[in-house]
């Protein structure tokens, strides 16, 4: 196909012109794909994954925030209280988030409505559980096989694939966390949080521990954040441990409590 310009210059000059345009929005889509990752983040740190100049993140940034898809948050740094200037650190909006894949949100909506009407609250909450059993099915099996120190790495992985964007860290009280920083049906979980329970319970079965949710994008949180009670053996002829999606002991579930506002300023909320 050729392109006609009227400004002076060759048909090499045209195309050379209008690849630019697609490259520029390319990169563009790689910053607001790496604020949904990794937010909230730093215009530095978003430099420096995608190599690029601080003019050139600043100018992507700022177009961004003109079409609502990201916004500015403030934060201090670790350690400094009331010292130095607060850390702007981007963070993706609900427009943002729409723009990942939020296809047949009003469908599906329509559909939960319509079966909790006419059969009952039950009936969506094994719609939902059905909805996770695939992943379950996939991957309870594939677990035996992987250590229990990367059960969690690899359950993330698999969320990626499946469009959540997720990840897996070390927690500070111990165990580890899973957070999901995109999810293709927040705008339906927030108004059946069916959904997300039974996520949670999946979760729990996968990996064969307790797991507990302590945050959620449908609810308003930056991010799905979810922790994983460390993996404890049990004893010859000692009864399996029951796998739930509460925390393992009133202990622990006291100090994780303890910990959810340190993990909402993490994840943006």
């Amino acid at each position: 196909m050729k392109y006609v310009t009227e400004m002076p210059g060759t048909e090499e000059t045209a195309v050379v012109r209008l690849s630019g345009v697609s490259a520029e929005r390319s990169t563009r889509a790689r910053v607001a794909r790496l604020i949904l990752e990794h937010g909230p983040i730093t215009a530095a740190s978003l430099g420096e994954r995608l190599g690029l100049t601080p003019a050139a993140v600043r100018r992507h940034l700022d177009a961004l925030l003109v079409d609502g898809l990201t916004e500015v948050r403030t934060a201090r740094p670790r350690g400094q209280r009331g010292r130095g200037r607060p850390a702007k650190m981007f963070v993706i909006t609900d427009a943002g988030r729409s723009a990942f894949e939020h296809a047949y949100d009003g469908l599906a909506g329509s559909a939960l409505r319509f079966l909790a009407e006419r059969v009952g609250e039950e009936a969506v909450a094994e719609f939902a559980r059905s909805q996770v059993s695939a992943l379950v099915e996939r991957l309870r099996p594939e677990m035996s096989e992987v250590p229990v120190d990367q059960r969690v790495r690899v359950l993330a992985e698999a969320l990626s694939a499946e469009g959540y964007a997720a990840s897996a860290s070390k927690a500070s009280l111990g165990g580890e966390q899973l957070c999901q920083h995109h999810c293709p049906v927040a705008h339906v979980a927030a108004e059946f949080p069916q959904l997300c329970e039974a996520e949670t319970e999946a979760f729990a079965q996968i990996l064969g521990t307790p797991v507990q949710r302590l945050a959620t994008i449908a609810h308003g949180d930056g991010v799905c954040t979810t922790h994983v009670s460390p993996h404890r053996t049990t004893e010859p002829g000692a009864k399996e441990r029951r796998t739930s999606s509460q925390a393992s002991g009133p202990g622990q579930s006291s100090a994780i409590h303890e910990t959810i506002d340190t993990l909402s300023k993490e994840t943006g909320r």
